[in-house]
């Protein structure tokens, strides 16, 4: 086509002709414009608001940054999948719009700030100011080009945050919660109650008929969703660790008394204690003349005494010899009996004298005690010179196809296999499999394989191997009435035992209703131990489960209810009094709670103020390149 197009306007009736096609199409351009390519939105156009833009390259920076300090927080990689289900991108989008509508308002109010205004602002940054305090330009660099960020776009968007806060800073600055509204919240937290109670044993509920076939039937049915069986899987195993292939038995007993010889002072002993007390003098001659006064007849407790001293601040405690830092000094403290005091002894610190007051002699355990752990440590320290070469031996057996069970075999080991583990480490029973080495991680591995699948090998955080084979699946189901029978059952008897029950507390709660006395209810359904419990809050009471807690709360003084516990039975409890202690307003936590309300109702106020100029401007958003954006075009 293009070659016939040139052929034609060779010749100047064809130049005309071309000249004319060529006008007709620049005319159609300017009539009824190019296409949907270059309408609405454009090509790096994400959002409108009024009359500004956000542009996908602004919404990816935001949003590239704020996943980063998510991942920071975290101490993770976090994907964008689970950053869009944490809705990530939908918070960065709404505070990108909301600054913008911000952005207009501080526009259309023709709020300003001068040059000087916004460089003191930033001079007065802490984030920018170097070890004297003051403002340190090396270092405001530094965090711009960290942040990928030059002078002028830094200073073009911190203009826009200072004018932004101008704006919305005076609509908040002045809310003030109600004193009502404290003193709500201080009854709320602060009010004590006092109940009697008496707890009502699912024994109570008295014999229940066994049900019927039929009644069982119908039970199962009506919860069959209820009764299913997970997925199990019938694994083999082998586990290679220092500790599963060290052979104690073939420790003689030769080495066995080597190596405790070399190491029972530290590890089977204790070292020889004492405790000892040291005084230390200005000089040689204050030292030589405290010793000549005990030599006259003058006791230790005499010379501290005499130095303005208690026998505290010259104790060193009961120490081992490794325990005192001057050698000499331990060396002297170590060799005096006890009760003796030293001759002038030279210390770091200065002339000394020493007195030893107590003697712990060192003790060590015979060697028949430790003999089989000794015996352990070793064979244990020989196993794990094996442990390369057994690994090596068994990787190139399974890689001549040979299963995990021959490859065991032919290393000397033996492989387990584990019947049936559901994800949860538990077996059919609903009890967890024994032994389960690297319970977790082998879980995992094997429930995202297969049967017959190579897996990877498993490295062990304490040290050695795993190998694992899934040898079966047995998906999940649903229970047949037969297997379900059991727990169908139980179920049915909780139940019946439950309705009793709850027709027992609502007999006794109406008796206590009429004025009946709590002690004659309780006698008159078996001689129940009448309880009582003292300052009891929303928060809880000691020995009081919280569903009780939240009923004793839900009626007045004097008021009655019940509440079922965990093993079945019930609880029935009469209100006596409601404390509500003075309130004080200066009270840290009253303070702290008072801001938390404080700051959402300022959230709210916030967001309605933001929602109407949203409104009032208009806001567009291109939901494909917002998608886009975050590396999920097909999300929306």
């Amino acid at each position: 086509m293009l070659e016939a197009m040139r052929a034609a306007t060779q010749g100047w009736i064809g130049r005309i002709i071309m000249a004319i096609v060529m006008g007709f199409i620049i005319l159609s351009f300017a009539i009824w414009g190019i296409g949907d390519i270059f309408r609405g939105f454009g090509a790096n156009k994400l959002a409108e608001v009024g009359g500004e833009e956000i542009t996908t390259d602004a919404f990816r920076n935001a949003y590239q940054t704020e996943l980063q300090r998510v991942q920071r927080q975290a101490r993770r990689a976090i994907t964008n999948e689970e950053a869009k289900r944490f809705g990530l991108d939908r918070q960065v989008l709404s505070r990108l719009l909301s600054e913008a509508a911000l952005n207009q308002e501080t526009h259309a109010l023709g709020l300003a700030m001068s040059d000087s205004e916004i460089a003191k602002a930033i001079a007065n940054d802490p984030s920018f100011k170097g070890p004297d305090g003051q403002f340190d330009h090396a270092r405001f660099d530094e965090l711009l080009r960290d942040n990928g960020l030059n002078e002028k776009a830094f200073v073009r968007d911190q203009r826009g945050f200072y004018l932004r806060h101008e704006l919305v800073d005076p609509l908040t600055a002045g809310l003030q919660l109600p004193k009502a509204m404290l003193e709500a919240i201080h009854r709320f937290q602060a009010e004590t109650r006092s109940v009697d109670f008496v707890i009502l044993p699912a024994s109570s509920a008295g014999p229940v008929a066994s049900p019927s076939e039929d009644e069982l039937r119908k039970y199962f049915e009506d919860r069959k969703l209820g009764y299913s069986s997970p997925e199990y899987r019938s694994l083999v195993t082998l586990t290679l660790t220092p500790e599963s292939i060290a052979k104690p038995q073939n420790v003689s007993d030769a080495d066995a008394q080597k190596r405790y010889d070399e190491t029972k002072g530290d590890k089977f002993g204790s070292p020889e204690k004492r405790a000892i007390e040291q005084i230390i003098f200005p000089d040689d001659a204050a030292a030589k003349a405290a010793r000549d006064k005990l030599d006259a007849g003058a006791s230790f407790d005499d010379i501290v005494k005499d130095l303005g001293l208690t026998l505290k601040d010259v104790s060193l405690g009961l120490v081992t010899r490794a325990q005192l830092i001057d050698k000499d000094a331990a060396d002297i403290a170590f060799a005096l009996p006890e009760g003796a005091v030293s001759a002038p002894v030279k210390t770091r610190f200065g002339a000394a004298l020493i007195r030893v007051t107590k003697i712990e002699p060192s003790s060590v355990k015979p060697f028949a005690e430790v003999a089989d752990e000794i015996k352990r440590d070793i064979a244990i320290e020989r196993a794990r010179a094996e442990i390369g070469r057994l690994h090596d031996a068994i990787e190139d057996q399974r890689a001549s196809g040979k299963s995990l069970v021959e490859a065991a075999k032919s290393a000397g080991l033996e492989a387990r296999t584990i019947a049936a583990v559901d994800a949860a480490g538990k077996d059919p029973s609903g009890a967890p499999v024994a032994g389960l080495t690297n319970g977790p991680a082998l879980l995992k591995a094997a429930f995202v394989s297969d049967v017959g699948v190579d897996n990877d090998t498993l490295t062990l955080p304490q040290g050695g191997y795993q190998w694992f084979e899934v040898a079966k699946i047995d998906k999940a189901r649903q229970k047949t009435f037969e297997e379900a029978r059991p727990e169908v059952e139980k179920a049915w008897r909780d139940d019946e035992t439950a309705k009793l029950l709850s027709a027992k507390t609502v007999d006794m709660s109406k008796r206590l209703e009429v004025g009946e006395p709590l002690a004659s209810v309780a006698a008159s359904e078996g001689n129940l131990e009448v309880k009582h419990a003292n300052d009891v809050k929303r928060s809880g009471g000691k020995d009081l489960p919280a569903n009780a807690v939240a009923q004793m709360f839900n009626v007045g003084v004097g008021g009655v209810g019940s509440a079922r516990l965990d093993d079945g039975g019930r609880l029935v409890f009469r209100v006596l009094d409601a404390v509500v202690p003075p309130i004080d307003f200066a009270d840290p936590a009253l303070v702290a709670i008072g801001g938390e309300v404080k700051k959402t109702y300022s959230d709210d106020l916030l967001a309605q103020y933001l929602g109407a100029l949203q409104n009032e401007f208009g806001v567009k958003v291109n939901m494909r390149a917002l998608a886009a954006a975050t590396g999920a075009a097909d999300a929306y």
